[in-house]
């Protein structure tokens, strides 16, 4: 059990300090009608807003020299009104043989964050971060230990993963052009901390093109470390991604320490939050176990977290645990459990008849635990 104290939490849903620049309007911020408001306030033709959007949403283009169908006298002038850089690639890392990219990012700001892309052999998934550090406090994670920097925009959020689009479409990661397929918001930040920004990214991933990607919800996993009152608020957004929740324990003692927001929401009021997402959008909720050596590994734990699922009362499989093989912060106490205790914690679960999995884990030679980038800069 870890000594430290119980941290102060932030409030739910984080308020932008007064006075902080903000990032630069984006295509990705507005809605189709407002990018052709936009261009008329610049005195510029709003019909171009769709022309914008066709490049950068359908065609993946991000040079201005390619867009020809603008006219070469106002193409500066347009792509600066809709289309301004939001970020710089600062590190590219590598793995899996050049499937899995890591990629820090220097923001307008000089905010730092990070996103994963990660090829698989059915799949292309981009793991994207939502804010500048987190101010969760989970005492295992590196992005916790960080603190919280700021929010991150919508169009941030956003160009992550058209970053990922373009070198997928291009051929730049081994296996021939593909697109992104899926995008799980569990890198740094907590997304319904962010809560405005991440369902605007949402709506703009799975927008039809050119209004956006067009990408299927079923697509999207948003995760949380349990902010109850913003899970039942996606919940009505008419949008059914998928719920992950980052549980790491099934008791509320332990998950105090684990996860502070814990002390605010109890682990029993955090899965009947998610058990009333999965009723409303039928979509199964992930259950995100990360599993720590003589910390949360024990078989008894895994049985009380049967225990718990069940205490919902549901009939139906609405949930499924992703067990997760720690990956260590250089010089961290945290470390994996031994694989006979992780055998053992899926038999008893898949024993009550829970769906369990344990993540493939990537990306471990390249700081691949969100912040550890970040934080060696």
């Amino acid at each position: 059990m870890p000594d430290h104290e119980t941290p102060k939490l932030l409030p739910l849903v984080m308020e932008e300090p007064r006075g902080r620049k903000k990032p630069p309007r984006h295509l990705a911020d507005l809605t189709t009608a407002e990018r052709k408001e936009l261009l008329e306030e610049k005195g510029l033709p709003g019909f171009r807003a769709k022309q914008l959007s066709t490049h950068y949403f359908a065609r993946l283009v991000d040079d201005p020299e390619q867009m020809t169908d603008l006219p070469a006298g106002q193409r500066a002038e347009l792509v600066e009104a809709l289309l301004p850089g939001l970020m710089t690639p600062l590190r590219t890392m590598e793995a899996d043989k050049g499937t899995t990219v890591k990629t820090l990012w220097r923001l307008f700001d000089g905010a730092l964050v990070e996103s994963v892309l990660m090829r698989y052999p059915d799949r292309a998934t981009m793991c994207v971060s939502s804010q500048a550090g987190c101010g969760m406090a989970c005492p295992f994670c590196a992005t916790g230990q960080s603190g919280l920097q700021r929010n991150m925009s919508t169009a941030e959020i956003v160009e992550q993963v058209l970053a990922g689009a373009r070198a997928l479409a291009r051929g730049e990661v081994p296996g021939g052009p593909t697109r992104v397929s899926n995008v799980v918001f569990m890198g740094m930040g907590e997304p319904l901390a962010n809560y405005k920004a991440v369902v605007g990214a949402v709506r703009r991933l799975t927008d039809p093109t050119p209004d956006g990607l067009g990408m299927s919800a079923r697509g999207v996993t948003v995760s949380t470390v349990g902010l109850v009152p913003r899970i039942k608020q996606l919940a009505t957004e008419g949008v059914p991604v998928t719920l992950a929740l980052s549980l790491h324990a099934p008791d509320d003692e332990l998950r105090n320490e684990l996860v502070p927001i814990n002390t605010r929401f109890s682990v029993a009021e955090t899965v009947e939050a998610a058990f009333e997402y999965a009723e409303t959008t039928k979509r199964r909720v992930s259950i995100e176990y990360a599993m720590m050596r003589g910390i949360n590994d024990q078989a008894w734990r895994a049985d009380l977290l049967a225990d718990v699922l069940y205490a919902t009362g549901a009939d139906w499989g609405w949930v499924h645990v992703n067990l997760i093989p720690l990956n260590p912060t250089p010089g961290s106490k945290w470390t994996a459990s031994d694989p006979a205790d992780e055998r053992e914690f899926v038999r008893r679960l898949e024993a009550r008849g829970i769906p369990t999995t344990v993540r493939d884990t990537r990306g471990s030679d390249i700081d691949g635990a969100c912040g550890q980038l970040a934080a060696t800069e």
